[in-house]
């Protein structure tokens, strides 16, 4: 923490003209009267706002100012301090790195508060500055509702939190369940949970007598500890609040998203709810922007593959497709391609649906179908921006095709995705779609396939551990299949030539199948051969 101002509070506000000289005297006087914090009174009399008062506070004393509403505070954490401390200094723990702990705290400049804390806990303490009413708030929904999912579900008070049928639309009913702690832990938990084991997605899903909860972990859907039904209603309307949708409203679906910080990491939370017979089903998306990577030799490429590839990306102009299903990691891979290639000499535009990581000296646009952006009109936008390399988040339809090819064509290097399930594929759904047969021989230059296979765990060698929440498998990489379009693969092209003669003439040119890539990383110890026909079954 950095060296207190020596300045008493009322006399740096005054200073700044943040306050004039009667309004502190008076504040002085009530706060004197009535044994309180100058800042009590300052506030309660409105004469600064309570976040203006924080923000201030941060910058006078150079420690950070947080909201706590945007903190997914993991139990553990809050278990380093005790309760009776906590409510005492009006203060919360958020946050442990090593032996430090950043405490949120209303006052931070009590030092008999950062002394205690030190005892108490044996850590260094680093303060922060939070409102007084969302430091209580946070004491509420921690204190009150402490331990696991189980322990919390164990002490519901069911009539209070149960809403009976009919009352799903009594809002105000709605809210005040909402806002009671122990739903906003039975929330907080499932998200704490779900990050902390690098799950992608929370699926929170209403059967007739139960309610689903499974979490997404590299790639497999993994059935959890469940709330009670009864709880359906507050749960989702507690997400539906979080992502700004509208919980009055249950027969359409909605979209939203929110971010929340979490052990010093920020994760992005996008949410699709939808109606259904049995109520409003909720998917979560988790996008935890440190986990992102950029750098291609992490994906998992052999090093052969690795080095076409790169020399690919590399060429000045041409279309490059990355192609696969949803969830088989196209986006990172494109994400790396372009952290490659960035430089100050080239001018990289992208338009994506969503944008997942802001790259740095990029210009990225998001489709916005609401104001009739979509990937088509933002390509053709982008075309008149000056670029050198374009990234188009997917091709869909033949407009966006033929504005790709003619992008190529013109000097331009594109990188875009297709769903198929193959390298050679790519090829014919082009032609498919009604994109002419030598524009895409002109243009296309190479087609990267990939799935993501799940990795034996390192702790287990593939048994099952607490590690690896017993599955055998811990973190993805990916398998690849990396087909160049040479001259013989362009003149099949030309001639509309199946799929399996494209595939047989990459195979002669030295192309590896998605399935030989992954038989070598099962020889390298690195997955299993169930693991890698489960992913490319279809391939």
């Amino acid at each position: 923490m950095a060296k207190k101002d020596k300045k008493s509070l009322g006399q740096s506000l005054l200073e700044k003209g943040i306050i004039n000289a009667e309004q502190l005297k008076q504040a002085e006087i009530e706060a004197k009267a009535n044994a309180k914090p100058l800042r009590q009174v300052l506030v309660s009399k409105g004469v600064i706002s309570e976040t203006d008062l924080a923000v201030f506070l941060s910058q006078q004393l150079n420690i950070p100012h947080v909201e706590l509403k945007n903190y997914l505070i993991d139990p553990k954490i809050i278990e380093l301090v005790p309760e009776d401390l906590a409510r005492k200094y009006i203060l919360i723990p958020v946050l442990k790195i090593g032996k430090s702990l950043t405490v949120a705290m209303a006052d931070p400049m009590n030092v008999f508060a950062l002394d205690e804390l030190r005892l108490k806990t044996g850590m260094e303490i680093d303060p922060a500055i939070a409102t007084e009413t969302e430091v209580k708030k946070a004491l509420e929904e921690h204190y009150r509702a402490r331990g696991t999912m189980e322990e919390v579900i164990s002490s519901l008070e069911v009539e209070a939190l149960k809403i009976k049928p009919g009352q799903e639309k009594d809002l105000k009913k709605l809210q005040g369940i909402v806002e009671e702690p122990p739903v906003i832990k039975m929330v907080n938990l499932m998200i704490i949970e779900a990050v902390r084991q690098g799950a992608s997605d929370i699926h929170i899903e209403p059967e007739e007598e139960t309610l689903r909860t499974r979490y997404r972990i590299d790639g497999v859907l993994h059935e959890r500890i469940s709330p009670p039904k009864f709880l359906q209603s507050a749960i989702v309307s507690r997400i539906k609040i979080l992502s700004d949708m509208d919980i009055a409203e249950h027969r359409v679906p909605q979209d939203g998203r929110f971010q929340i910080k979490m052990e010093g990491r920020q994760i992005d939370i996008r949410v699709s709810c939808v109606p259904t017979i049995y109520g409003e089903n909720v998917v979560l998306r988790l996008l935890d922007r440190s986990s992102i990577i950029l750098k291609l030799e992490q994906l998992g490429f052999l090093p052969d593959t690795l080095k076409k590839y790169e020399e690919l990306i590399k060429r000045p102009h041409g279309i490059i497709l990355v192609t696969g299903p949803t969830g088989s990691g196209k986006t990172t891979t494109l994400y790396a391609s372009l952290n490659i290639i960035n430089s100050e000499e080239k001018n990289i535009v992208t338009i994506e649906d969503p944008i997942e990581y802001h790259l740095p000296g990029v210009r990225q646009m998001q489709v916005n179908h609401k104001v009739g952006l979509e990937f088509s009109t933002g390509l053709r936008s982008i075309l008149r921006q000056d670029p050198d390399v374009i990234m188009v988040g997917e091709i869909r339809d033949i407009e966006t095709a033929e504005i790709a090819v003619q992008a190529a064509l013109t000097g331009h290097l594109v990188f875009s995705t297709l769903h198929t399930n193959d390298a050679p594929t790519a090829i014919t759904r082009l032609i498919d779609m009604g994109v002419e047969p030598f524009l895409i021989a002109s243009s296309v230059i190479g087609v990267l396939a990939q799935r993501l296979v799940r990795m034996l765990c390192k702790d287990c060698k593939g048994k099952g551990c607490d590690s690896c929440v017993n599955t055998g498998y811990k973190g993805r990489k990916g398998i690849f299949e990396l087909m160049l379009a040479g001259e013989e693969i362009r003149k099949l092209t030309n001639s509309k030539t199946s799929t399996d003669d494209i595939r047989k003439a990459a195979i002669k040119a030295g192309m590896h199948t998605l399935r030989q890539d992954g038989d070598e990383k099962v020889k390298q110890g690195i997955t299993t051969q169930e693991e890698v026909m489960r992913v490319t079954e279809e391939a």
